[in-house]
């Protein structure tokens, strides 16, 4: 074998499609884009994801479940629970319940939750309270005071 013998595969070289060059080169006329439509126009077509004017793929996937909240609020949470160990008339904040040791840390504004039961009058100051949290501080002769 010598180098002037190499030759490629048989059937592996195709010639170049000439698109568009007339009817003997087989593709003339509509080039193989058929007859008409948007497909068959100079131009690029749609963009990626266009659907025709229905809303894409892409911009309903976040209304579904099991993406995250964008910008979500973090709150530091507690229960009305852990407030009934305070003295009577106390005035709660986030500042006042990290004094007293009953919360460690502090992820963002506190939000009152309404697990447990109350019996104390306390006027708590906080970001947001869920209703039962503030009907049983109410019940209990409390106040409630959005910050």
């Amino acid at each position: 074998m010598r180098l002037h013998d190499v030759k490629p595969q048989k059937g592996s070289k195709k010639r170049k499609r000439r698109v568009a060059r007339g009817i003997s080169a087989g593709q003339g006329a509509s080039a193989g884009l058929g007859m008409r439509g948007q497909k068959s126009r100079s131009g690029s077509g749609t963009r990626p994801g266009f659907e025709g004017g229905q809303q894409p793929l892409y911009r309903r996937l976040p209304k579904l479940k099991g993406f995250p909240i964008v910008n979500q609020r973090i709150y530091t949470t507690i229960n009305v629970e852990k407030l009934a160990s305070l003295p009577a008339n106390t005035e709660v904040t986030l500042t006042s319940l990290k004094a007293a040791g009953i919360l460690t840390a502090v992820k963002g504004p506190l939000k009152i939750l309404g697990d447990g039961e109350l019996s104390i009058p306390l006027k708590v100051q906080a970001a947001a309270f869920t209703g039962s949290a503030r009907s049983k501080i109410e019940a209990a002769g409390g106040s409630c005071e959005v910050l």
